[in-house]
Protein backbone atom coordinates (compact mmCIF):
# COMPACT_ATOMS: atom_id res chain seq x y z
CA UNK A 1 0.00 0.00 0.00
CA UNK A 2 1.10 3.57 -0.62
CA UNK A 3 0.11 6.84 1.00
CA UNK A 4 -2.88 8.60 -0.56
CA UNK A 5 -3.49 11.63 1.69
CA UNK A 6 -1.35 13.38 4.29
CA UNK A 7 -2.03 16.20 6.73
CA UNK A 8 1.09 18.11 7.83
CA UNK A 9 0.94 20.42 10.88
CA UNK A 10 -2.52 21.69 9.94
CA UNK A 11 -4.12 24.65 11.73
CA UNK A 12 -7.71 25.62 10.90
CA UNK A 13 -9.47 28.74 12.13
CA UNK A 14 -13.02 30.10 12.05
CA UNK A 15 -13.28 33.90 12.13
CA UNK A 16 -9.68 34.05 13.34
CA UNK A 17 -10.26 31.60 16.22
CA UNK A 18 -8.20 28.42 16.18
CA UNK A 19 -10.37 25.29 15.88
CA UNK A 20 -7.71 22.74 14.88
CA UNK A 21 -4.06 23.02 15.89
CA UNK A 22 -0.96 21.24 14.55
CA UNK A 23 -2.66 18.06 13.31
CA UNK A 24 -0.53 15.59 11.33
CA UNK A 25 -1.41 12.13 10.04
CA UNK A 26 -1.38 10.09 6.84
CA UNK A 27 -3.70 7.49 5.33
CA UNK A 28 -2.72 4.73 2.93
CA UNK A 29 -4.65 3.42 -0.06
CA UNK A 30 -7.52 1.17 1.01
CA UNK A 31 -7.14 2.09 4.68
CA UNK A 32 -9.92 3.21 7.02
CA UNK A 33 -8.97 5.93 9.50
CA UNK A 34 -11.40 6.64 12.33
CA UNK A 35 -11.40 10.20 13.69
CA UNK A 36 -12.97 10.30 17.14
CA UNK A 37 -13.61 12.86 19.84
CA UNK A 38 -16.34 14.78 21.62
CA UNK A 39 -18.57 17.32 19.88
CA UNK A 40 -16.58 20.44 19.00
CA UNK A 41 -13.23 18.62 18.95
CA UNK A 42 -12.60 19.48 15.29
CA UNK A 43 -13.37 16.08 13.71
CA UNK A 44 -15.67 17.31 10.94
CA UNK A 45 -13.56 20.41 10.38
CA UNK A 46 -10.58 18.20 9.48
CA UNK A 47 -12.31 16.39 6.63
CA UNK A 48 -14.20 19.47 5.40
CA UNK A 49 -10.85 21.24 5.02
CA UNK A 50 -9.75 18.62 2.46
CA UNK A 51 -12.97 19.15 0.47
CA UNK A 52 -12.89 22.96 0.58
CA UNK A 53 -16.11 22.97 2.62
CA UNK A 54 -15.11 25.20 5.53
CA UNK A 55 -17.36 28.03 4.36
CA UNK A 56 -16.59 31.73 4.32
CA UNK A 57 -15.47 31.87 7.94
CA UNK A 58 -13.19 28.82 7.87
CA UNK A 59 -9.59 28.79 6.68
CA UNK A 60 -6.55 26.51 6.77
CA UNK A 61 -4.12 29.00 8.29
CA UNK A 62 -1.05 26.76 8.50
CA UNK A 63 0.20 23.45 7.17
CA UNK A 64 -0.63 21.33 4.14
CA UNK A 65 -3.08 18.64 3.06
CA UNK A 66 -1.38 16.61 0.34
CA UNK A 67 -3.30 14.49 -2.16
CA UNK A 68 -1.36 13.01 -5.09
CA UNK A 69 1.15 15.83 -5.12
CA UNK A 70 -1.51 18.54 -4.76
CA UNK A 71 -1.80 20.76 -1.69
CA UNK A 72 -5.60 20.88 -1.41
CA UNK A 73 -5.98 24.17 0.54
CA UNK A 74 -3.99 25.97 -2.18
CA UNK A 75 -6.18 24.82 -5.08
CA UNK A 76 -8.51 27.24 -6.85
CA UNK A 77 -12.29 26.56 -6.69
CA UNK A 78 -12.32 25.32 -10.31
CA UNK A 79 -9.53 22.84 -9.55
CA UNK A 80 -11.32 21.65 -6.40
CA UNK A 81 -14.54 21.03 -8.36
CA UNK A 82 -12.67 18.59 -10.61
CA UNK A 83 -11.45 16.62 -7.59
CA UNK A 84 -14.55 16.72 -5.37
CA UNK A 85 -16.86 13.87 -6.27
CA UNK A 86 -14.63 12.19 -8.82
CA UNK A 87 -11.49 11.81 -6.66
CA UNK A 88 -12.71 12.57 -3.14
CA UNK A 89 -16.31 11.78 -2.20
CA UNK A 90 -18.33 12.87 0.83
CA UNK A 91 -21.04 11.24 2.94
CA UNK A 92 -22.81 13.79 5.11
CA UNK A 93 -24.30 13.21 8.54
CA UNK A 94 -27.80 13.84 7.18
CA UNK A 95 -27.65 12.78 3.53
CA UNK A 96 -31.25 13.90 2.98
CA UNK A 97 -30.26 17.52 3.55
CA UNK A 98 -27.82 17.37 0.63
CA UNK A 99 -30.60 16.42 -1.82
CA UNK A 100 -32.97 18.91 -3.46
CA UNK A 101 -36.51 18.05 -2.22
CA UNK A 102 -38.31 18.92 -5.47
CA UNK A 103 -36.24 16.81 -7.89
CA UNK A 104 -36.12 13.04 -8.19
CA UNK A 105 -33.14 11.05 -6.98
CA UNK A 106 -32.47 10.01 -10.59
CA UNK A 107 -32.31 13.60 -11.87
CA UNK A 108 -29.92 14.66 -9.11
CA UNK A 109 -27.58 11.69 -9.48
CA UNK A 110 -27.48 12.11 -13.26
CA UNK A 111 -26.61 15.78 -12.90
CA UNK A 112 -23.75 15.03 -10.50
CA UNK A 113 -22.30 12.40 -12.85
CA UNK A 114 -22.59 14.73 -15.88
CA UNK A 115 -20.41 17.26 -14.05
CA UNK A 116 -17.49 14.87 -14.50
CA UNK A 117 -18.37 12.38 -17.25
CA UNK A 118 -20.18 12.60 -20.59
CA UNK A 119 -22.72 9.83 -20.17
CA UNK A 120 -25.99 9.38 -22.05
CA UNK A 121 -29.08 8.84 -19.92
CA UNK A 122 -29.16 5.22 -21.07
CA UNK A 123 -25.52 4.65 -20.03
CA UNK A 124 -26.17 6.34 -16.71
CA UNK A 125 -29.26 4.19 -16.11
CA UNK A 126 -27.24 0.98 -16.56
CA UNK A 127 -24.38 2.25 -14.38
CA UNK A 128 -26.52 3.52 -11.52
CA UNK A 129 -28.79 0.47 -11.48
CA UNK A 130 -25.78 -1.85 -11.28
CA UNK A 131 -24.36 0.18 -8.39
CA UNK A 132 -27.65 0.12 -6.46
CA UNK A 133 -27.79 -3.65 -6.94
CA UNK A 134 -24.23 -4.03 -5.61
CA UNK A 135 -25.39 -2.27 -2.47
CA UNK A 136 -28.27 -4.72 -2.10
CA UNK A 137 -31.20 -2.46 -3.06
CA UNK A 138 -34.21 -4.54 -4.11
CA UNK A 139 -35.94 -1.98 -6.31
CA UNK A 140 -33.49 0.60 -7.72
CA UNK A 141 -36.03 2.01 -10.18
CA UNK A 142 -38.50 2.89 -7.43
CA UNK A 143 -35.80 4.71 -5.46
CA UNK A 144 -34.52 6.57 -8.52
CA UNK A 145 -38.07 7.69 -9.34
CA UNK A 146 -38.64 8.90 -5.76
CA UNK A 147 -38.27 12.39 -4.34
CA UNK A 148 -35.96 12.47 -1.29
CA UNK A 149 -38.83 13.24 1.11
CA UNK A 150 -40.54 10.01 0.03
CA UNK A 151 -37.64 7.97 1.46
CA UNK A 152 -37.01 7.19 5.12
CA UNK A 153 -34.02 8.75 6.87
CA UNK A 154 -32.15 5.45 6.77
CA UNK A 155 -32.88 5.01 3.05
CA UNK A 156 -31.77 8.59 2.35
CA UNK A 157 -28.48 7.85 4.11
CA UNK A 158 -27.93 4.66 2.10
CA UNK A 159 -28.75 6.51 -1.14
CA UNK A 160 -26.23 9.18 -0.07
CA UNK A 161 -23.55 6.49 0.14
CA UNK A 162 -24.41 5.24 -3.37
CA UNK A 163 -24.32 8.85 -4.63
CA UNK A 164 -20.84 9.34 -3.14
CA UNK A 165 -19.62 6.18 -4.88
CA UNK A 166 -21.11 6.91 -8.34
CA UNK A 167 -17.79 8.18 -9.71
CA UNK A 168 -15.74 5.61 -7.77
CA UNK A 169 -13.64 8.15 -5.83
CA UNK A 170 -10.30 7.10 -4.38
CA UNK A 171 -11.12 8.62 -0.97
CA UNK A 172 -14.43 8.78 0.88
CA UNK A 173 -14.90 11.34 3.65
CA UNK A 174 -17.69 10.16 5.99
CA UNK A 175 -18.99 12.73 8.48
CA UNK A 176 -20.91 10.95 11.27
CA UNK A 177 -22.72 8.72 8.74
CA UNK A 178 -24.50 6.60 11.38
CA UNK A 179 -25.26 9.07 14.17
CA UNK A 180 -28.83 9.91 13.11
CA UNK A 181 -29.88 6.31 12.41
CA UNK A 182 -31.49 3.59 14.48
CA UNK A 183 -29.36 0.59 15.44
CA UNK A 184 -30.45 -1.78 12.65
CA UNK A 185 -29.80 0.80 9.93
CA UNK A 186 -26.49 1.74 11.56
CA UNK A 187 -25.30 -1.84 11.10
CA UNK A 188 -26.45 -1.80 7.47
CA UNK A 189 -24.52 1.40 6.77
CA UNK A 190 -21.37 0.07 8.52
CA UNK A 191 -21.59 -3.14 6.48
CA UNK A 192 -22.01 -1.15 3.25
CA UNK A 193 -19.01 1.04 3.99
CA UNK A 194 -16.86 -2.03 4.75
CA UNK A 195 -18.06 -3.46 1.43
CA UNK A 196 -16.93 -0.27 -0.34
CA UNK A 197 -13.38 -0.80 0.90
CA UNK A 198 -13.49 -4.52 0.05
CA UNK A 199 -14.96 -4.22 -3.48
CA UNK A 200 -13.62 -0.86 -4.62
CA UNK A 201 -10.43 -0.49 -2.54
CA UNK A 202 -11.63 2.94 -1.40
CA UNK A 203 -9.78 4.80 1.35
CA UNK A 204 -12.17 6.06 4.06
CA UNK A 205 -11.76 8.85 6.61
CA UNK A 206 -14.55 8.20 9.10
CA UNK A 207 -15.60 10.87 11.59
CA UNK A 208 -17.65 9.52 14.49
CA UNK A 209 -18.14 9.71 18.24
CA UNK A 210 -19.14 6.02 18.27
CA UNK A 211 -16.22 3.90 19.46
CA UNK A 212 -18.14 0.74 18.55
CA UNK A 213 -18.17 1.83 14.89
CA UNK A 214 -14.45 2.67 15.11
CA UNK A 215 -13.70 -0.74 16.61
CA UNK A 216 -15.69 -2.52 13.87
CA UNK A 217 -14.32 -0.61 10.89
CA UNK A 218 -11.12 1.36 11.37
CA UNK A 219 -7.54 0.20 10.80
CA UNK A 220 -6.18 3.27 12.58
CA UNK A 221 -7.71 5.84 14.90
CA UNK A 222 -6.99 9.52 15.54
CA UNK A 223 -8.25 10.89 18.86
CA UNK A 224 -8.94 14.65 18.96
CA UNK A 225 -9.57 16.90 21.94
CA UNK A 226 -10.17 20.63 21.48
CA UNK A 227 -8.65 20.49 18.00
CA UNK A 228 -5.43 18.76 19.07
CA UNK A 229 -4.27 15.17 18.60
CA UNK A 230 -4.26 13.18 21.83
CA UNK A 231 -3.59 9.77 20.31
CA UNK A 232 -2.92 8.24 16.88
CA UNK A 233 -2.18 4.66 15.95
CA UNK A 234 -3.55 1.22 15.14
CA UNK A 235 -7.12 0.89 16.39
CA UNK A 236 -6.56 -2.26 18.45
CA UNK A 237 -3.51 -0.81 20.20
CA UNK A 238 -5.14 2.56 20.95
CA UNK A 239 -8.42 1.12 22.24
CA UNK A 240 -6.87 -1.71 24.25
CA UNK A 241 -3.90 0.21 25.61
CA UNK A 242 -4.68 3.95 25.53
CA UNK A 243 -1.85 6.27 26.54
CA UNK A 244 -3.82 9.50 26.79
CA UNK A 245 -6.04 10.31 29.77
CA UNK A 246 -8.56 11.77 27.33
CA UNK A 247 -8.78 8.49 25.39
CA UNK A 248 -9.24 6.60 28.66
CA UNK A 249 -12.07 8.99 29.54
CA UNK A 250 -13.77 8.40 26.17
CA UNK A 251 -13.51 4.64 26.61
CA UNK A 252 -14.87 4.77 30.15
CA UNK A 253 -17.89 6.71 28.86
CA UNK A 254 -18.97 3.89 26.53
CA UNK A 255 -22.31 2.62 27.76
CA UNK A 256 -22.34 -0.93 29.12
CA UNK A 257 -25.58 -2.55 30.23
CA UNK A 258 -25.37 -5.26 32.87
CA UNK A 259 -28.03 -7.32 34.60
Amino acid sequence: MSEIIRYEHVDISYKGELAVHDVSFSVEEGEILGIVGESGSGKSTLIKAAMGLLGRDGLVTRGDIWYQGLDLPDLKPKEMRKICGSEIGMIFQMAGSSFCPIRTVRAQLYESVREHEKLTKEEFEVQVTELFEKFGFDDPKRILDSYPFELSGGMQQRVGIVAAMLLNPKILMADEPTSALDVSVQKQVVDEMCMIREKFGTTILLVTHNLGVIRAMADKVLVLENGEVREYGKTKEVLENPQSEYTKKLLSAVLELRR
